[in-house]
């Protein structure tokens, strides 16, 4: 039983001014306390009227505005409020979870099986339906007195009490019962499984209700913003709240993580420091303060000390300017002199973000280092799954790792004079915790299971917190030492472990649930990678959520669509589009302009594609011929078809957001070089099936997508309707690109109107180009030359556009009369035929000139979206000359 200390009530005098909802709701949670106390439990009749008033002032909570004003400013009601939903988590834990927690201590995940959650569940049925349905009652309550005329008062009364405590605690006990798997795991018997079913809802329920208290809680107020970042990612209930002096977060990329110890006692001094009341809060407090007996202590409210330090703000009234002392000896005065949230997190946000001073201007590596980068990326794959030949090359590996923090390079360098331009990847290097990625292993976290647990509707409050909480519109302007507490929420989730996991499941949740551009999750999903962009963490961001185990991981292709949606609107630049206005000022400086993060952006992802995920698809591809070609058994294939899609997915964003398209006709030719093209029959094929060898992988749409991008950089600058881009008529010819487009003139029913799109690409090609115009009347005389067939040879099969197999035909010679030049006859299909070639080259050129004149007319949207953006692309290189960039 509970102490008896812990029920008294308020003194009377304390209600006589009470309305009547007031007095009724209080009398209501004080027994609803000794309910869930045990204390002693109430019987069925009692419970239901204590239900039936708990029922009835929600309905006006949710109905009247004055009912809302009044309750929402009595302390009384908050603290009774707490002391009931803390008694009735408490019991929920012990029936649920089999361990019962206390009030006033924060529950920690607990280590518990699913059988054991599942036999508790069915065993508790009927108390567990009772007390869910009345906690997500109170918590609905909660939620509705937040919204109010003035909602600070209320949001300032519920803070002293520590009412978030709750909030936090509620959230933790659906987290650790929703996430063992209670869907999984089904009982035999229909009745357990409704009953079980029924109980999952309940929580899902008190799940979303407690997270939408939360949204209104934190709404447009900085310091319950910070102390629920605080809560949820440095303090989770999983992770080490004792860390040791220099234990750091892991390490994402090649940029140390902050001091755990530090990140958190730095957070905890600015919340202590930005504790502050409004005035008609702190006039409630101090009544409630003074009508209560001073010799007896309330552990449900803050003591005298602690209510005078919350009338004024320090750093508001301290008009010094920020100051670190690293020699100061008490540490609540060095961050007060400070005065920003945490000078470890800026310390560690100045290394990590990109742009930083270490590389303002990073270039890219060679295109004719292109070819050796394929070949170190087959050999890599191809002993991806091998077994290493001694134990000591293992050791070395992983030394050279832990050395080369700074630069992680290739298996074979390019000459010494070749600067390094890898970005921090290491090539598949396996790691001790690969199991661990993507959520196959424990993930620290509050929050992090939350996508997995709730479905897009009931998710919308989780992505409005973190909206709330870190988009620099969303906030209350720069503070007095110019920082942007927005910014600082987003480089503290980024910074943490808990808040970078979070952020992966939110990604994958949009794959999950394939959301479209339209939806709501989306939209919020976009403002929150528009955050991370305005703190300089994109690139950040794209290195916590990659999988060592993937090309692109789920994550990073839904984060790259996000970006690829921004571009089109946040990101879109004005006319006066400048991506580096001032190139030898101040650092900072130049990082204030949002051009120049924009294009550092972009730089840092063709960096990306053209260094790792561009070459590992070619050698992926190449794989394929070999396998094709039967040099390589298909067994020996290092991937399945799961990578593959993957793989293909990730590739396909790319190619969606790319507007540069260095090295992209090697991916091409290699598509050529991997898979057949297929006729385009009358009647489609079935869809392969899904037992297919991974070595059979079509990459469907990949070579048609690269074609669309060739034939927008190729056209010619915004209002010319000619010539074509020469820059990229250029590289095409000097890097051999004709040929490569020329093997994409059949039909492929992998790529569908791939032969359309290599017209377009050819239009324009020849378009102003003496170079390629040259290049390829000299490839049609030499292949005439060389292929010239005698009068009255033999047959010889060809392959057509649209017929299935290959069909004989016979060619005439040159000298013979055009006239008795023969049509195909495809209605006897034994018959040889025979074709005029010069006069079928005609008519394809014919074709392809209306076509061409058909698509000028009529451009499509991507293409329209690529030509308005390619000025972004200007910054991409200027360095060697060799990227494909106009």
């Amino acid at each position: 039983m509970a102490s008896t200390a812990r029920l008294d009530t308020d003194p009377a005098h304390m209600w006589k001014q009470d309305s009547i909802e007031e007095r009724g709701f209080a009398a209501a949670l004080v027994c609803l306390e000794g309910h869930y106390q045990q204390s002693p439990a109430m019987g069925p009749q009692s419970i239901t009227k204590v239900m039936s008033i708990i029922s009835k002032t929600l309905e006006k909570t949710h109905t009247y505005k004055d009912v809302r004003e009044v309750l929402s400013k009595n302390l009384r009601i908050w603290i009774w409020l707490r002391r009931a939903i803390s008694a009735a988590i408490c019991d929920l834990n012990e029936k649920s979870l089999g361990v019962r927690s206390e009030p006033f201590v924060a529950t920690r995940f607990i280590d518990i099986t699913t059988p054991e959650v599942t036999a508790l569940i069915i065993k508790n049925y009927a108390p567990l339906k009772e007390a869910l349905q009345m906690l997500n009652k109170l918590m609905h309550i909660a939620r509705n007195l937040l919204v109010t005329t003035n909602p600070e008062i209320p949001q300032n009364l519920s803070a002293t009490i520590n009412f978030d405590h709750e909030v936090i605690e509620a959230i933790c006990l659906c987290v650790n019962v929703l996430s063992k798997g209670i869907d999984g795991e089904m009982p035999e018997d229909d009745a357990s499984r409704v009953k079980l079913n029924e109980i999952t809802e309940l929580y899902k329920k008190v799940l979303v209700t407690s997270l939408q208290q939360a949204h209104n809680w934190i709404a447009k107020n900085d310091r319950n913003k910070m102390t629920f970042w605080y809560r949820v990612f440095i303090e989770s209930p999983d992770v080490d709240l004792n860390p040791e002096h220099d234990d750091r977060y892991d390490i994402v990329g090649s940029t140390l993580s902050p001091r755990c110890l530090y990140l958190q006692e730095e957070v905890r001094n600015w919340i202590k420091r930005n504790t502050v009341m409004c005035r008609p809060a702190a006039a409630i407090c101090q009544e409630y303060f003074e009508a209560k007996d001073p010799e007896k202590p309330d552990l449900w409210f803050p003591h005298q000390n602690t209510l005078a330090f919350i009338y004024s703000n320090p750093d508001a009234t301290d008009d010094k300017p920020s100051t670190w002392n690293p020699d100061a000896k008490e540490k609540f005065s060095q961050d007060w002199q400070y005065g920003r949230v945490s000078h470890e997190l800026d310390a560690w946000w100045a290394q990590a973000r990109l742009p930083n001073i270490t590389n303002m201007d990073s270039p890219q590596f060679p295109t004719t280092f292109l070819n050796e980068r394929i070949r170190q990326c087959e050999e890599t794959l191809m002993s991806r799954y091998a077994p290493p030949e001694s134990p000591d090359e293992t050791g070395d590996g992983a030394e050279h790792h832990a050395d080369d923090a700074t630069v992680q390079e290739w298996p074979t360098q390019p000459p010494q004079d070749t600067p390094h331009y890898a970005p921090e990847y290491d090539e598949y290097e396996e790691e001790a915790d690969d199991d661990d990625s993507y959520g196959e292993g424990p993930m620290t976290g509050l929050l992090t299971e939350v996508p997995n647990i709730l479905d897009p509707k009931q998710i919308e409050a989780l992505h409005m917190i973190i909206k709330s909480c870190i988009l620099d519109s969303a906030g209350s302007g720069p503070t007095r030492h110019g920082e942007s507490l927005q910014q600082a929420r987003c480089r503290i989730m980024l910074a943490t472990e808990c808040g970078r996991n979070l952020l992966r499941e939110m990604l994958v949740f949009i794959a999950v649930w394939e959301k479209d551009e339209q939806s709501l999750i989306f939209q919020i999903s976009g403002q929150i990678v528009q955050a991370l962009h305005e703190s300089c963490l994109i690139h950040h961001t794209w290195e916590a959520v990659r999988s060592p185990k993937d090309i692109m991981s789920p994550a990073q292709t839904v984060l790259l669509r996000l970006i690829t949606y921004l571009a089109r609107t946040a990101f879109l630049p004005s006319k006066n589009y400048n991506p580096d206005p001032d190139p030898e000022g101040d650092p900072e400086s130049r990082l204030a302009n949002p051009d120049f993060r924009l294009s550092r952006m972009l730089h840092y992802f063709y960096t990306i594609f053209r260094n790792r995920i561009a070459p590992e698809c070619i050698a992926l591809m190449r794989i394929q011929g070999e396998v094709r070609a039967e040099t390589i058994d298909p067994a020996d294939f290092p991937v399945d078809n799961w990578d593959l899609e993957r793989a293909k997915d990730g590739l396909v964003q790319f190619l969606d957001f790319l507007y540069t398209i260095a090295d992209i006709y090697p991916c091409v030719n290699t598509l050529s070089i991997m898979m057949p093209s297929t006729p385009l029959l009358l009647r489609l094929p079935p869809p392969p099936p899904l037992s297919e060898p991974p070595h059979e992988f079509p990459w469907a749409g990949i070579k048609g997508q690269v074609l669309s991008i060739l034939a927008a950089l190729l056209q010619p600058p915004p209002g010319q309707s000619s010539p074509g881009n020469p820059a990229v008529q250029l590289q095409i010819v000097k890097h051999n690109g004709i040929v490569a487009l020329l093997n994409c003139c059949l039909y492929d029913d992998n790529n569908r109107f791939c032969r359309e799109r290599t017209q377009l690409c050819l239009k324009w090609l020849m378009d102003g180009s003496p170079d390629a115009a040259a290049f390829l009347q000299n490839l049609i005389s030499t292949n005439q030359n060389q292929n010239r067939p005698v009068a009255g040879g033999q047959a010889q099969p060809v392959r057509i556009d649209g017929v299935p197999g290959e069909v004989k035909i016979q060619v005439r010679s040159s000298s013979a009369p055009a006239a008795n030049a023969a049509i195909p006859e495809s209605n006897n299909p034994g018959k040889l035929e025979t074709f005029n070639f010069e006069a079928n080259l005609a008519a394809s050129r014919t074709q392809a000139a209306a076509l061409a004149r058909r698509l000028e007319e009529n451009k499509s949207r991507s293409e329209e979206l690529v030509n308005d953006l390619l000025a972004l692309t200007v910054s991409g290189d200027s360095g060697d000359g060799e990227a494909w960039i106009p």
